[in-house]
């Protein structure tokens, strides 16, 4: 099943998957690497910024509700570090809240957008390509 919701891209891109939950990581990553991307997972936002700051990426999916920092305070500390070095790397909200407030607060963090959980491999390819700017992710 998975298989046939999962794009192939013509472009192999790194993506930082931030999440603390194991069947969302195992999801994600299968989605991510049918699709041809190399994905990279970090367990909560401490770990996400520690991977940004070592590896460079092309996309972070980021869970909002994590331990130790959740993704709205990692998505601002990214956000410091490139006005700091440069360069800006897409950030996408996965959460179970997807209202407006939740909307609004992930953009005010620099996130780019939001995919709602349970997470629907349509939905998350056509967001992907949006914040890449690709037709396909």
């Amino acid at each position: 099943m998975l298989d046939a919701v999962a794009p192939s891209s013509p472009r192999r891109y790194r993506v930082l998957v931030a999440e603390d939950n194991i069947i969302n990581q195992k999801l994600l990553t299968r989605l991510l690497e049918r699709a041809g991307h190399e994905v990279r997972l970090a367990g909560n936002g401490r770990e996400a910024l520690a991977a940004f700051e070592g590896e460079r990426f092309d996309l972070v999916l980021m869970d909002l509700q994590m331990p130790e920092m959740d993704g709205l305070e990692a998505a601002e500390r990214i956000r410091e570090r490139e006005r700091q070095t440069g360069g800006r790397v897409p950030i996408v909200a996965v959460t179970t809240s997807s209202s407006d407030d939740d909307r609004r607060r992930c953009l005010d963090a620099g996130m780019d957008d939001l995919v709602p959980k349970p997470v629907e491999p349509p939905r998350l390819f056509q967001t992907i390509a949006a914040v890449l700017g690709t037709s396909t992710p």
